[in-house]
């Protein structure tokens, strides 16, 4: 004896997997009404269509930030999808979120990896998580990259379209969200080449450090000056260069919140330093 397939039940599952409400009638009358069998008939259904739409462009995306100061860890992802309002979706937004959290909490090796892993300790993988999505929004999606950090403390910031993303690391005894969330959306503004000046290679140092003394002995306003002032002078400038290309001698961009404060400083000021940050853009090329 069949079992009936109420409206009550599609709702159910409708509820549970975000399904459409046909889709979700068919899998409870292929499976006799088993709500968990209905759940894995639809999770076959989502992979297939994955397969089908494997030839699509992914152009669009978003990026993903999870951070845990208590365990000490952050991720950062980028999802690729296929159209630009799939993309702002709330399904895939939380996709997003829940793929960087998976990161952070789980450390992959690699992308192929990731997606073999139980998403949330039952049978489901990652890739069932993506494909559950995949059957609703009816695109194709990927998991294109991530990075994991751990033992700093950690702030992030995603752009509001979400095509930019930053997850950055510093040194410290408490983190201190507000100012790391600022210095995040300042990186993900200027995309500053280097971290601190200790980052900057030698060979770049050596020849900022040559364009700043030329500078000086050309200016015949610094003739006959003591070698004390000149060094003063030289120090100045050669700030001045690195704030173009270093973190933590920048200008803070939010002006109005941190007048005639440096990243560096901001950070101090909130007892931390900075050490590095990654920052991800869709669609950015990546070596």
């Amino acid at each position: 004896m069949s079992t009936a397939i109420t409206p009550q039940m599609v709702k159910q599952l409708r509820d549970r997997t975000d399904q459409p409400m046909g889709l979700c009638k068919q899998a409870l009358d292929q499976n006799a009404g088993d709500m968990d069998k209905a759940i894995e008939w639809l999770r076959a259904q989502n992979s297939k269509m994955g397969v089908k739409r494997e030839g699509n462009e992914t152009a669009e995306g978003r990026i993903g930030v999870y951070v845990d100061n208590a365990a000490k860890t952050g991720a950062i992802v980028e999802v690729r999808c296929e159209s630009a309002p799939s993309a702002k979706s709330d399904q895939f937004v939380a996709l997003a979120t829940d793929l960087a959290r998976f990161v952070a909490t789980k450390n992959p090796t690699d992308v192929a990896g990731a997606l073999a892993q139980p998403f949330a300790g039952g049978a489901a993988t990652v890739q069932d998580r993506i494909n559950d999505v995949i059957g609703v929004i009816r695109e194709k999606m990927i998991l294109h990259r991530f990075q994991r950090l751990e033992g700093g403390v950690y702030g992030s910031y995603v752009h509001h379209d979400g095509t930019v993303g930053v997850l950055l690391e510093c040194k410290g005894a408490a983190a201190n969200d507000e100012v790391t969330r600022d210095v995040s959306a300042h990186i993900a503004a200027l995309n500053p080449p280097y971290t601190t000046t200790a980052d900057v290679p030698a060979d770049i140092l050596a020849k900022e450090k040559q364009l700043v003394l030329a500078d000086i002995q050309n200016d015949p306003k610094n003739v006959g000056k003591p070698a004390n002032i000149l060094e003063k002078i030289a120090e100045g400038k050669l700030k001045t260069k690195l704030s173009e290309i270093v973190l933590s001698e920048q200008p803070m961009a939010n002006v109005g919140k941190y007048p005639n404060t440096s990243v560096g400083q901001a950070l101090k000021k909130a007892g931390l330093e900075p050490v590095k940050f990654v920052r991800f853009k869709v669609g950015a090329v990546t070596l």
